[in-house]
C-alpha cells in the first residue's frame, strides 16, 4: 500500500475507533473573559433614558407617567447554549455553525456584545445531564460574581431551563415552557432540571459511518464530530428518575420527567422555590399540531396562575400575538380531520399539497379525473401526517409550497401560524367549569430571543444573518448531499407518511424554516433598581413589556385620581377607564463596538463572539409612527366566538414626527354600558427599518395579489452567508395588558390590583 493511502487508512481507523469509544472532550461551562462593565457606561445608559423620560413627562401634561421613578431595563429570558442538543448540532461547521458556545460565552455576549441588563439561561432540560446542570449553575454564579455592586450590578443572570414538550397528538401537546428561578445557590434551586419525555433527544442524530465520513471530509474540525457521540451518549446513559416519587426524595444523578404542565407544576411545588414559568413559541407550526388550542390548558389542573404569569409574545421564531379565524386543519361533525378550502388571505399547506400533485400530474398528461382524485388524496395524506405533511409529497422543495401556512396580514408571523395558541386567543378564553368562579389566563407580555448560539438579545443590529439568527445548513453543495433533506424524485402522486427510518431533521420542515428565522425580541422591565430582587419583582407584578428587538421605551397606565395603575395590573372600575400610553423609539446604531467592549474581550474574542458588531447606540432615535390599542373581552359564555371578542386594533393614533416620542390618552366609552370585564394592551410601532427575513419567503405576486413564486432565504450554500435577506418592517413594543373588571359599586376595592 502506498504511504499516502496507508496514512489515510490509519487515520480512518483511528477516527472509527474514537467514534466507537466516544472520543472527544466533554463540554464544560467555559471561562468568562469580560470583567464588570465600567460604571461610566451604566451611568450613560441611565442618563439617556432619563432624558427621554423627562421629555415624556413634559409632553404628558400635569399628571406624570406612572412608574416614572423607575428604570426600564432590557433583558432576554430565553437563551440556549450548546448544552442544548439542537444548539449543539446547529453549531457544527458541517451545518454552517461557528463552533460550540458555552454558558460563559453567553455571559460575555450579554454583558459586552448586546449590553443587556439581565438574561437567563434556558437550555433544553431533555439534554441537561446532572453534570451539565452542575456546570450551568456554576457558570451563572460566576457571571453574577463579576457584576460589581450587588445593589447596582451591571448584569443580572438568572438560572433556568426549558421544558420542551412536543407531541404529534394535539390532545397531548402542551408546548414549550421556560422555567426561571429567583435564586442561584445550590440549596435554593432544584437539584435536577425537569424534562419532558422525548426519546429522540437521547439518540445521536448521525450514525457512526456518517460521523466517520464527516470527520474525514472536514478533518480540521474533527473535534466537533468526534464529540457528537460522546455528547449524546452522556444523555442516553443518564438513568430516568423513578416516576411518582416526591422530587426531593429522588437521587441527584437521574433525568427527571414531567409529562404535562400539571406534573411540572407539582414538582416545582415540591421544591418550593420561587419560580416563573413562561409559555413560548406557541403558534410556531413547526412543532405545534394544526388543531392544538389553548383550551385544554385553561383549567385548575394544567395552569398555575401563580407561576405561569408571563407569555413570550415574540422571539426568533416569530410573532405569537395575533389571532385569526382560519385553521390549517378542520374537524368535521364525526371528529374526522380534513383540509379546509383557502380563504382570501390564507392558503392551507394541505391544500397546496393537492395543488402540487395536480400540477405534476397534469404536466405528465395523466387523465384529468385521475389527477383530481390524486389531488384529493394528497390533501388528506398531508392532514393525516400532521407536522410531517411535507413528507407526503415526494421530492418536495421549499419553493413548491409558495406561501402556504402564512398569516399574510400578521407582523413577522411564524412558519405555519397556529391562531388558537396565540396570546390574543389565550386572553379571550374563559374556563366556566365553575360558573361562580370563572378562570382566565392573566398573562403579561414579553419578548425574548430563543437564541441557540449563546447570544442573548441578538436583535440590537439586523446584520450577520448566519450568526444572529438560527439559520443553518451545509455551506457547500458537496456537504449538502450528506445533510437531511428530501432526496426523493418528484412524483405525480402523494404517499402516506411513514415515520419509520425518517430522521429528526426531516420530520419537521427545517429547510423551509430558515426563511422565517428572526433575530428575536427583548423583555423590558419597569424596575425600581438594577438588582436581582427589583427585576424579579417587576416580572412578578407583570410590569413588563416585549419588543421585537429594538429598545423602545414604553409606558401604559390606567389614570386614576388616587394613583395611576401600570401595565400588568388587575383592577375594577365603576366608570369608563381612561388610559395614557407614552413611547420613545430606540437609538439608531453605529457600526462596530464601543471601546470598552474591545478592552474587555480583546480583538480575537470580540470578533468570534460578537462578529465585531455590538450594541453601539448613536444619539439619534427612531421615530414612533403610531400607537395601536387592542381591546379583548373574555368569554362570559362557552359558546361566544373568540374572534368576535378580539378588537385588533380597537383604536389607532398617529404620532407626531418627533424623535422624542409620542404620548396620547384615550377612554373606553363602551365599558360602563357593556358591564363586562375588558382587557387592554397597546402596541407602540416604530418607523420602518430593515429587518432580517422580514419578507420571509419573498413572494412574487400576481395582479390579483396571489403569491405565484417564492425566493426563499436558505440557510445553506444556496443563499450566500453574507446575504442578510433584509426587508423593511416596523419594529414594535407590546405592553402587558391591563385587566379591568366592571364593578358597579362606588366603594373602592380592598386591593387596588392583584399581582
Amino acid at each position: 500500500m502506498p504511504p499516502l493511502n496507508r496514512a489515510v487508512a490509519i487515520t480512518a481507523l483511528f477516527i472509527a475507533l474514537c467514534l466507537l469509544a466516544s472520543c472527544g472532550d466533554p463540554q464544560d461551562r467555559g471561562v468568562i473573559v469580560g470583567s464588570t462593565t465600567p460604571a461610566t457606561v451604566l451611568a450613560d445608559k441611565l442618563q439617556r433614558q432619563s432624558q427621554a423620560s423627562m421629555q415624556i413627562v413634559a409632553n404628558s401634561g400635569p399628571q406624570k407617567v406612572a412608574g416614572q421613578h423607575s428604570q426600564i431595563l432590557f433583558g432576554d429570558l430565553h437563551v440556549h447554549t450548546t448544552f442544548s442538543p439542537d444548539a449543539f448540532i446547529m453549531s457544527v461547521p458541517f451545518m454552517g455553525g461557528s463552533g460550540l458556545k458555552s454558558p460563559a460565552d453567553a455571559c460575555d455576549f450579554a454583558r459586552y456584545c448586546s449590553s443587556l441588563d439581565f438574561w437567563s439561561i434556558n437550555d433544553h432540560a431533555e439534554g441537561i445531564t446532572p453534570r451539565l446542570w452542575q456546570e450551568t449553575r456554576k457558570s451563572i454564579r460566576e457571571c453574577n460574581a463579576l457584576s460589581g455592586d450587588s445593589a447596582n450590578p451591571d448584569l443580572v443572570a438568572f438560572l433556568g431551563w426549558e421544558w420542551s414538550q412536543v407531541s404529534t397528538d394535539p390532545s397531548k401537546h402542551w408546548g414549550h415552557k421556560n422555567v426561571i428561578f429567583l435564586d442561584t445557590a445550590d440549596d435554593a434551586v432544584p437539584t435536577r432540571a425537569i424534562a419532558s419525555p422525548r426519546e429522540q433527544l437521547a439518540k445521536a442524530p448521525l450514525g457512526k459511518m456518517a460521523q466517520l465520513l464527516l470527520t474525514l471530509s472536514d478533518f480540521e474540525n474533527r473535534a466537533f464530530y468526534l464529540g457528537i457521540q460522546g455528547y449524546y451518549d452522556e444523555i442516553a446513559q443518564t438513568p430516568v428518575c423513578e416516576p411518582n416519587v416526591n422530587t426531593r426524595k429522588l437521587p441527584p444523578d437521574c433525568l427527571e420527567l414531567a409529562k404535562d404542565p400539571r406534573e411540572l407544576f407539582t414538582k416545582l411545588d415540591q421544591w418550593g422555590f420561587d419560580s416563573i414559568v413562561i409559555p413560548h413559541g406557541n403558534s410556531w407550526g413547526l412543532n405545534t399540531p394544526a388543531t392544538t388550542t389553548f383550551n385544554k390548558q385553561l383549567n385548575r389542573e394544567q395552569h398555575d396562575p401563580a407561576r405561569q404569569i408571563l407569555f413570550e409574545i415574540f422571539s426568533g421564531h416569530g410573532n405569537s400575538e395575533e389571532y385569526r379565524d382560519w385553521r390549517a386543519t378542520e374537524t368535521d361533525e364525526n371528529g374526522q380531520l380534513y383540509c379546509p378550502t383557502p380563504s382570501e388571505k390564507y392558503l392551507p399547506c394541505c391544500w397546496r399539497a393537492g395543488e402540487i400533485i395536480r400540477e405534476r400530474c397534469t404536466i405528465q398528461g395523466i387523465d384529468s379525473a385521475d389527477c383530481e382524485q390524486r389531488e384529493i388524496t394528497a390533501r388528506q395524506n398531508f392532514v393525516n401526517a400532521g407536522n410531517s405533511g411535507h413528507m407526503t409529497v415526494p421530492g418536495q422543495q421549499v419553493t413548491d409550497w409558495l406561501n402556504c401556512g402564512n398569516c399574510t396580514d400578521c407582523f413577522l408571523e411564524p412558519m405555519d401560524h397556529r391562531p388558537a395558541t396565540t396570546g390574543q386567543y389565550a386572553l379571550a378564553l374563559t374556563d366556566l367549569e365553575q360558573p361562580q368562579a370563572p378562570f382566565n389566563f392573566r398573562f403579561g407580555f414579553i419578548g425574548s430571543s430563543d437564541n441557540h448560539r449563546a447570544m442573548a438579545g441578538t436583535g440590537y443590529k439586523q446584520t450577520q444573518r448566519k450568526r444572529t439568527t438560527e439559520a443553518f445548513g451545509p455551506p457547500s453543495e458537496r456537504q449538502a448531499r450528506m445533510a437531511p433533506g428530501d432526496q426523493r424524485e418528484p412524483e405525480p402522486y402523494s404517499i402516506p407518511f411513514d415515520p419509520a427510518g425518517v430522521g429528526l431533521g426531516n420530520l419537521r420542515n427545517m429547510e423551509r424554516q430558515n426563511s422565517f428565522w428572526l433575530t428575536g425580541g427583548l423583555v423590558a422591565a419597569h424596575s425600581n433598581g438594577r438588582h436581582r430582587d427589583a427585576i424579579w419583582d417587576s416580572l412578578k407584578r407583570r410590569e413588563v413589556y416585549g419588543t421585537s428587538g429594538d429598545r423602545i421605551l414604553l409606558w401604559f397606565d390606567l389614570l386614576q385620581t388616587n394613583g395611576d395603575i401600570p401595565m400588568g395590573s388587575e383592577t375594577s372600575s365603576a366608570v369608563n377607564p381612561r388610559f395614557r400610553v407614552s413611547a420613545v423609539g430606540d437609538f439608531a446604531q453605529q457600526p462596530g463596538c464601543p471601546d470598552h467592549a474591545l478592552k474587555a474581550l480583546g480583538q480575537e474574542r470580540l470578533e468570534w463572539l460578537c462578529g465585531n458588531e455590538c450594541y453601539n447606540p448613536a444619539n439619534e432615535r427612531h421615530r414612533i409612527d403610531r400607537v395601536e390599542v387592542v381591546r379583548i373581552q373574555p368569554q362570559i359564555t362557552a359558546n361566544e366566538a373568540v374572534g368576535q371578542l378580539i378588537e385588533d386594533p380597537w383604536k389607532t393614533f398617529s404620532c407626531p414626527d418627533d424623535p422624542m416620542g409620542c404620548s396620547i390618552e384615550f377612554e373606553d366609552e363602551d365599558f360602563v354600558p357593556g358591564k363586562r370585564e375588558t382587557i387592554y394592551y397597546v402596541r407602540a410601532i416604530q418607523e420602518a427599518t430593515p429587518m432580517i427575513n422580514a419578507d420571509n419567503l419573498r413572494c412574487k405576486y400576481s395582479e390579483s395579489g396571489e403569491c405565484i413564486e417564492v425566493n426563499p432565504c436558505y440557510g445553506d450554500y444556496r443563499t450566500p452567508a453574507d446575504q442578510d435577506c433584509l426587508a423593511p418592517a416596523e419594529q414594535r413594543a407590546w405592553s402587558s395588558p391591563i385587566f379591568v373588571t366592571f364593578n358597579p359599586s362606588p366603594e373602592p376595592t380592598a386591593q387596588e390590583f392583584v399581582q
